[in-house]
Formats: structure tokens, C-alpha cells, sequence
């Protein structure tokens, strides 16, 4: 028996303890309303109502995913409503048979677009669930745990997909960095993350400003050590070499741009 027809045993056997108003007949008596009389908004709220019972039924059915169940029974409420507003007696549906697939498919779109930690592509959440699928059944067909090669035969893709799925999987559940990872519960899972090191954006510019220092004749590197190294005033490096402080401020200019000039040449 599938998951709709057993959820539909279940249901009609509940319902049946309820008024016949409280259901089917709600429903039809809506149907024959036009759009907009006055009574068809009482009518559409109590058939919500009195279909309430389905709709928690199949929320408690996907119960104990890592979903509160609250949410799942939102989640089939919101189904629920769907259903009432487009369900047509005349097609020659029953209501239950109808509703259920509409609930159940609004459930399982919660666990696909709501509970992934990180987003993934539908086609990888797809082939997640039918490696899970194919890992149980070769499990008990092979008698072991079947291997990538396996689960990629049995699918009908290839051993890479299998590998993109598996790797799709860790995005459904995040792992906290505070999450204990020692016997003593004195290290964290973020302790064993490496910071962010500043030094790192500079490495490239060190590694060309030597080559670049050394196209500048022996003043104008004196003169550039002394402002940047040595943090002195202009004045300061005047009277250290002996020139007027405007000089020294010209020599500055064109020392940095010549190495400005080097340095973004070596970029290119």
C-alpha cells in the first residue's frame, strides 16, 4: 500500500466519526456558490477546518526528519488550503484523494527549498535522494555496503555524479563551530579553522619591490628609507642629506613614481 492510499484509509476511518456537514458535504455545497456570495467565505473556512485532522495526519507522518513538527504542520495546512481552493467536485474526485497528494507534495517542497543548510541545485537534492534509495537497496541485494561504482551501474550515471551527489549531501546539515571536537570538550570545531592573515595580500608586492627599489639610484632609495622605514619628517631627511626640503619633497614624488610605474608594469 503506498503512502497516499494508506493516508487515505487512515483519514476516511477519522473523518467518518465527524458530521457529514463537517466535510464532503462543505465542499460541494461551496462548489455550487458562485465566486463571489456572501456565504462562500464561511463555508471555505469551515471545510479548513474540518479537514484540519488530514492535513495534521500527514504532518505527523514526516515527523522526526530534524523538521519541527510545528512547521510541518504549517507546511500541510498551507496544502491544505490549496487543495480547497482548487478542488472541482464535478471531475469525479473524492476530496481525500485529491488533497493528499497536494498536502504531501507541499511537505516534501519544505524539505527540498526550506531545510538545506547551504542551497544546492535541485538536480543534486534529486540525486542525493536516489543514491540514499540505491545505497539500501544494493545493500541488501549485495550483502555489503555497495561501492560508488556500484550505486553508479544501478542508477545509470556516472561515477563522478555519484561523487557530485555525496558531496551535495554535507550541504543538508550545518555543523556548528562550536561543536566540542576533543574528549575534554576544551576544543572547538572553529579552533581548528585558520584566521584570515592580512600578510598575505602584501606578499606579491614585497616579492616585486625589491627588483623595483633597485631601479632607484642611491639617494632616492636613502631618502625613501629614511620616510618610510625610518618615519622622518621632510625636514628631518633635509638636513640628514644635506638638501632643501622641497628638494626633498620632489625627490619623493619621483622615487614613488617610478616604483608605482615598475610595480604595474610587473602587474601586467
Amino acid at each position: 500500500m503506498t503512502v497516499i492510499q494508506s493516508a487515505k484509509t487512515e483519514t476516511k476511518s477519522k473523518l467518518s466519526e465527524a458530521p457529514a456537514d463537517s466535510a464532503a458535504d462543505l465542499l460541494n455545497a461551496m462548489a455550487a456558490m458562485p465566486v463571489g456570495h456572501p456565504s462562500r467565505v464561511s463555508l471555505r473556512d469551515r471545510a479548513i477546518e474540518a479537514w484540519l485532522p488530514l492535513a495534521r495526519h500527514l504532518a505527523h507522518r514526516y515527523s522526526g526528519r530534524g523538521e519541527p513538527t510545528d512547521d510541518l504542520i504549517q507546511t500541510a495546512t498551507v496544502g491544505l488550503i490549496k487543495a480547497v481552493d482548487k478542488f472541482d467536485p464535478e471531475r469525479g474526485v473524492d476530496f481525500a484523494g485529491y488533497a493528499i497528494p497536494t498536502i504531501i507534495g507541499e511537505i516534501k517542497r519544505h524539505f527540498r527549498d526550506r531545510t538545506w543548510s547551504v542551497r544546492v541545485p535541485r538536480r543534486l537534492q534529486e540525486l542525493r535522494l536516489s543514491i540514499t534509495e540505491a545505497n539500501s537497496t544494493l545493500t541488501h541485494t549485495l550483502g555489503r555496503s555497495p561501492t560508488v561504482a556500484d550505486i553508479a551501474v544501478h542508477l545509470g550515471v556516472t561515477e563522478e555524479d555519484v561523487l557530485e551527489g555525496l558531496e551535495g549531501a554535507r550541504a543538508y546539515n550545518a555543523t556548528s563551530l562550536s561543536t566540542p571536537i576533543s574528549a575534554d570538550g576544551t576544543t572547538e570545531l572553529g579552533d581548528t579553522l585558520g584566521g584570515e592573515d592580512h600578510e598575505f595580500e602584501l606578499a606579491e608586492t614585497r616579492v616585486a619591490l625589491g627588483p623595483a627599489l633597485a631601479l632607484l639610484d642611491e639617494r632616492e632609495q636613502k631618502i625613501l628609507t629614511l620616510r618610510f622605514y625610518g618615519n622622518l619628517t621632510q625636514s628631518q631627511i633635509a638636513d640628514q642629506v644635506g638638501i632643501s626640503q622641497m628638494h626633498v619633497s620632489r625627490l619623493l614624488t619621483k622615487a614613488l613614481t617610478k616604483l608605482r610605474t615598475q610595480l604595474a608594469s610587473e602587474a601586467l
